[in-house]
């Protein structure tokens, strides 16, 4: 198929992913409402939306593809005493509102989050659909992250820190949940060195697009949690 950026309809089927551009890599298309039923449809073909206030919804996949599988999570000595030492706390769907606004608010150079994206997530997340994880320190919401489930696969969207290590642990700490609760892959999108310090990856985006068709109708629960981190992760 030839490479190119599709502007979409309202009602407009989305172009295959094989179709998106190398540079930008992986810009698919523009255009059509950011609902849930489109959002829906996206993650489900590894799709996902990206973009600035003032630009159209901007429609993603990137290759390769930054994920995470099982028992690839990587936790640093140094990391390892510093979750012995702290008294992290972690939770899951607890304060999903506040860690939306706290990933919009941790950009420096902008944010894609803005308030139509954030709507569209919010009403996600009541719909069962997206999920956050939070990590306090004696009640204080430190950092934390949220994504989007698609069956046994979790597709990060963006954390946020208030503390040094705060996004390190809540990255580790889900991983840890959700492998054990049987997912089969975290979604990263774009790998970066943070990411690679973790133990992120990249694959061919078609080989993640078979995993994803493969996973994406099993219907697993999200973990509850309310722990520490330290007992989390032992």
């Amino acid at each position: 198929m030839t490479a190119g950026l599709v502007w979409l309809g309202a009602a407009q089927d989305f172009p295959d992913p094989s179709t998106a551009l190398s540079n930008p890599n992986g810009l698919l298309a523009a255009g059509g409402e950011l609902g849930v039923a489109r959002l829906l449809i996206a993650y489900r073909e590894g799709i996902f939306p990206w973009f600035s206030g003032g630009q159209p919804p901007l429609w993603w996949s990137p290759d390769p593809r930054a994920v995470l599988f099982p028992g690839d999570q990587h936790c640093s000595s140094s990391m390892a005493k510093l979750l012995r030492r702290e008294n992290y706390q972690i939770t899951c769907d607890q304060q999903f509102a506040t860690v939306l606004a706290r990933c919009a608010g941790n950009r420096q150079d902008g944010t894609w989050i803005v308030p139509e994206v954030s709507r569209a997530y919010l009403e996600l997340h009541q719909r069962g659909y997206a999920h956050s994880l939070e990590v306090s320190v004696e009640g204080e919401l430190i950092g934390g992250l949220y994504g989007v489930q698609v069956g046994s696969v979790f597709c990060g969207e963006s954390m946020f820190h208030r503390r040094a290590n705060a996004s390190k642990v809540a990255f580790l700490a889900m991983a840890a949940l959700l492998f054990r609760q049987g997912f089969t892959l975290i979604d990263c999108q774009l790998e970066n060195p943070h990411l690679h310090s973790l133990g992120v990856r990249t694959m061919p985006r078609q080989a993640f697009i078979e995993h994803l068709r493969t996973e994406r109708d099993r219907a697993l629960p999200w973990p509850v949690c309310n722990q520490m981190s330290r007992d989390l992760m032992a």
